[in-house]
């Protein structure tokens, strides 16, 4: 018995299998609508998250002293802080003493400003200037100039000198190193474009090698004057007659915990009043970086 082949016309026809993507459906859209609104409603301001800080670390205080946790015998009381700087002020001697220390921060600012800067200028731009100065500024910054308080005290007495040259020091190495490296950092790409466009070495030096050294000086210069603040502090330890340094040690005989704190308030305040001076200054003279952001 023969078998009849099968036609192939009549066999069942097989369909391919429908993929899992084909038949599933498309995935459904969520709208979710007033977030953005709603993120508007609660974004806190910058100014406001700055502040919180500051001030729950007053507030934190004000409770401890308040509830006797903290013991006046150990730290005064705000309220008590505040009082004395009224009657301080009332009485002329917190504006004297901030009136000398300001001056004399500020003479050795600019003293160690200009020795930073000239320095700096010489070992960043010249070859031989980098031989010479940078490996001396790097063995000089190893000792901490604190401890030259002695020394200075040998070789410029007890006056004003000694305490104008340790903020003049500690303004030095912050300065120096910031516009050294920012020299140093510059893109070589930046320098052979302006050869090619012509630019001399002044040329290079004027448009290109300062202007990218900028934002290491202005980094610098922030370190340098809360260094100044902070050399200050141990500067007017040194015999003393006038300036915030003074009262705290007129106030440590007496273990007036007050003043001493209000002296600390007032350095911190011109501390922060001086790098809030800088950040506008960088806001103006760093508008032309593409990756800066003004609100920084």
């Amino acid at each position: 018995m023969t078998t009849k082949p099968l036609d192939p016309a009549v066999l069942p026809q097989q369909t391919a299998p429908r993929s899992s993507t084909a038949e599933a459906p498309p995935p459904a859209r969520v709208t979710i609508r007033g977030t953005a609104r709603t993120a508007r409603r609660l974004t806190v301001p910058r100014s406001v998250r700055r502040t919180a800080g500051p001030v729950g670390l007053v507030l934190l205080w004000f409770l401890t002293s308040a509830t006797g946790v903290l013991p006046e015998s150990v730290l005064a009381s705000p309220v008590d802080v505040v009082r004395q700087a009224v009657e301080l002020t009332k009485s002329g001697e917190l504006p004297d003493a901030i009136a000398a220390s300001g001056r004399r921060a500020a003479v050795g600012f600019l003293i160690g400003a200009s020795v930073a800067l000239s320095l700096s200028l010489l070992a960043g731009l010249f070859r031989l200037g980098e031989d010479v100065i940078d490996s001396s500024m790097g063995m000089f910054r190893a000792i901490p100039w604190v401890g030259l308080i002695p020394l200075f005290i040998v070789w410029f007495g007890i006056e004003e000198t000694p305490k104008i040259a340790l903020v003049a020091l500690g303004v030095t190495y912050p300065l120096y190193f910031n516009i050294y490296g920012g020299i140093r950092s510059t893109d070589s790409q930046l320098i052979e474009a302006a050869r090619m466009m012509g630019l001399g070495r002044l040329g290079l030096i004027k448009y290109v090698i300062l202007p990218s050294a900028l934002p290491g000086a202005l980094v610098g210069l922030r370190y340098a004057l809360s260094t100044a603040w902070l050399a200050l502090v141990f500067a007017e330890q040194i015999n003393a007659d006038a300036g915030l340094g003074y009262l705290m040690s007129n106030a440590q005989q007496y273990f007036r915990t007050d003043v001493i704190v209000l002296c600390l308030v007032v350095y911190a305040l011109l501390g922060l009043a001086c790098d809030f001076a800088v950040r506008i200054l960088s806001r103006r003279l760093l508008t032309w970086r593409a990756n800066f952001e003004g609100g920084a």
